[in-house]
């Protein structure tokens, strides 16, 4: 399958994705999920915005992160550098590149090795840096290499390196409800 055939699938209430031309479905996530997602997505867009420093999607804005065979990932929040940005823009379908930071919410659904695929997708297509939330442990992991993650529990902060400059938030926060 291709990310053009992913693009023409209905909406039945599932989300997709491609991972080297196959098909992988999840199905919807949850209230707790789309809270947390949301916390994220607006503390990640507020800096962002402030400091003109790219755009931030959420809701699995699409990423084509490799072809033939066609990998399609859709993080629950990603952000993009306005250098990368602006030279392709809104697209309507999959943004052509990786996200310079992908985050990932866990969800009952979600299984180890899903995850780690996922994150060796984003790191080998580019991604500085990715994010696995886990609001059942309160905590987060951060991966800038497969190798060594590296764990941020509620009674820290997280930064946003030298991929968001500046950005800090405690981890607790984004459990906040």
């Amino acid at each position: 399958m291709t990310a053009e055939d992913l693009d023409s699938l209905p909406d039945d209430g599932w989300r997709y994705e491609l991972q080297a031309g196959h098909l992988v479905s999840e199905p919807l996530p949850g209230t707790r999920h789309g809270r947390v997602t949301a916390i994220i997505a607006e503390l990640l867009g507020r800096f962002v915005r402030s400091r003109g420093l790219g755009v931030v999607c959420a809701g699995d804005a699409g990423f084509l992160l490799a072809r033939a065979p066609d990998t399609v990932r859709g993080p629950d929040v990603a952000f993009i550098t306005r250098e990368r940005f602006e030279p392709v823009g809104d697209v309507a379908g999959a943004f052509p590149g990786a996200p310079d930071l992908a985050v990932e919410v866990l969800s009952p659904s979600n299984r180890p090795d899903d995850i780690r695929a996922k994150v060796a997708d984003y790191l080998a297509a580019g991604t500085r840096m990715v994010w696995i939330v886990d609001p059942g442990a309160a905590r987060v992991t951060v991966y800038r290499s497969l190798l060594s993650p590296r764990i941020v529990t509620s009674g820290e902060e997280l930064d946003g390196e030298e991929v968001l400059p500046g950005f800090k938030a405690k981890v607790s926060d984004l459990f906040e409800f």
